[in-house]
């Protein structure tokens, strides 16, 4: 009874970050699972199916765009890791957590491991359901908001990304705290005086 967390959206420019939590069944192993970076998208959206029908317990939560922008990345990513491991239908005998550091407050014994998500099954199948889960509101974004091209990066800082910013203005679902949306925030406002 191990679950496995593990994060999508720390890096982006935009939207929420998203956490998941997954307790496998050791007796319906999944062929295939891997960090989700090292997947294609068409991997990880064959897999996330599989990981919800034949894991034991999964849950996705996340932490939104204000939670980062008052708590600090950090500590929204560590809020939506814990709502996620708190959302499983079963309670673990153990937390392993994809990195360095264990969100404070939960409830059973939890460790970080470094690269988790390559070295163990539940971590893999969790940054896929957070990956996935992540993806498919980057690409709603996308259709509600065409001209920032988030199915594309997904909310990333890439040249594109801050060129619509600067173009087309920060939105609601940007993060104000990040620096580069600030900077474009900033130089917006010192131009109306």
């Amino acid at each position: 009874m191990i679950a496995g967390v593990d994060e999508a959206g720390r890096g982006p420019l935009a939207g929420n970050v998203v956490a998941a939590a997954v307790i496998l069944d050791p007796a319906r192993p999944i062929a295939g699972l891997a960090d989700s970076k090292k997947l294609s998208e068409a991997k990880r959206d064959a897999l996330a199916p599989l990981i919800r029908e034949q894991a034991l317990a999964w849950c996705v939560a996340e932490a939104s765009v204000a939670e980062i922008d008052t708590l600090n990345i950090l500590h929204a990513t560590m809020l939506a890791m814990r709502r996620a491991v708190e959302g499983l239908g079963v309670t673990p005998q153990e937390v392993l957590i994809d990195g360095n550091r264990v969100p404070k407050g939960l409830l059973v014994p939890a460790r970080a491991i470094v690269k988790g998500d390559a070295l163990e099954p539940a971590i893999s199948a969790a940054s896929i359901l957070a990956k996935t889960v992540r993806d498919a509101q980057l690409h709603e974004l996308d259709a509600r908001h065409p001209g920032y091209g988030f199915a594309r990066h997904k909310g990333y800082p890439t040249a594109e990304h801050l060129a619509a910013i600067e173009r087309l203005g920060v939105l609601p679902e940007h993060r104000k705290s990040f620096g580069p949306v600030r900077r474009l925030l900033d130089a917006a406002q010192g131009s109306l005086f």
